[in-house]
């Protein structure tokens, strides 16, 4: 199997965390964002990725969208599963993975390409770096304003999350698509000191499934915790 992704894309973190969890040995076509539209959209109609190409008989040949990803390999490998077995338990599982997919993924977003483009510069001060989050941040009219709102919509997250993560699960008593889709989701955060200091259960929720996912914390994990390479 192929990914086409975006090396740094947290939605294309959930689709290597769902196939990591299912051990399914694949490789990734890291893309470069604009460019990545001459690949992608010929293949998926779209300009969005993650995009999996399965390469296997009997399969499609194009998957785009990272909760398609994941229901294609609920069929594909059903063991280990991220859907539970209980209908009205994964009808809410689903709802949450919705939420977290249109409202906490895109918040994420803005509260993190704000850090970058201000005190958190020094994680990466390289040209081609700036000229992405520069990108990005017009691309998604990112301002100090839109990621104060954005700010917001993740602190509720959190406090739900509260609830349920530092002794359980999402939903149910075992793992699903929710647990994982927010731990990739609010994976960016885990490189901004303040997030870090403020929800230590938090991050170490996101750093128990990464490990048992089978895939590596995003770059400079470590720099969260205040320690910026100089």
């Amino acid at each position: 199997m192929l990914l086409l992704q975006f090396s740094t894309s947290h939605y294309c973190r959930k689709a290597r965390l769902a196939l990591g969890y299912k051990q399914i040995t694949y490789q990734v076509e890291n893309l470069t964002p604009a460019l990545h539209i001459l690949r992608v959209k010929p293949l998926s109609g779209s300009h969005t990725v993650p995009v999996l190409l399965p390469q296997q008989k009997n399969c499609p040949a194009v998957v785009a969208d990272s909760t398609e990803i994941i229901r294609f390999l609920e069929t594909y490998q059903p063991d280990p599963p991220l859907y539970l077995e209980d209908s009205l338990q994964q009808k809410e599982a689903l709802r949450l993975e919705d939420y977290f997919d249109e409202f906490i993924g895109t918040a994420a977003r803005f509260v993190y390409y704000q850090f970058r483009a201000n005190e958190g510069k020094q994680i990466d001060p390289s040209w081609m770096s700036q000229i992405v989050i520069a990108t990005v941040r017009s691309q998604y009219g990112i301002n100090a304003n839109s990621a104060k709102i954005a700010a917001q919509k993740i602190a509720d997250a959190i406090a739900m999350l509260s609830e349920f993560w530092q002794d359980g699960y999402l939903v149910g008593d075992c793992f699903s698509v929710a647990d994982l889709t927010a731990a990739a989701l609010l994976s960016p955060l885990g490189l901004i000191p303040a997030y870090r200091q403020s929800y230590p259960w938090l991050f170490e929720r996101i750093t128990e499934i990464h490990q048992f996912c089978n895939e590596p914390l995003p770059k400079n994990w470590q720099a969260g915790l205040g320690g910026f390479p100089s």
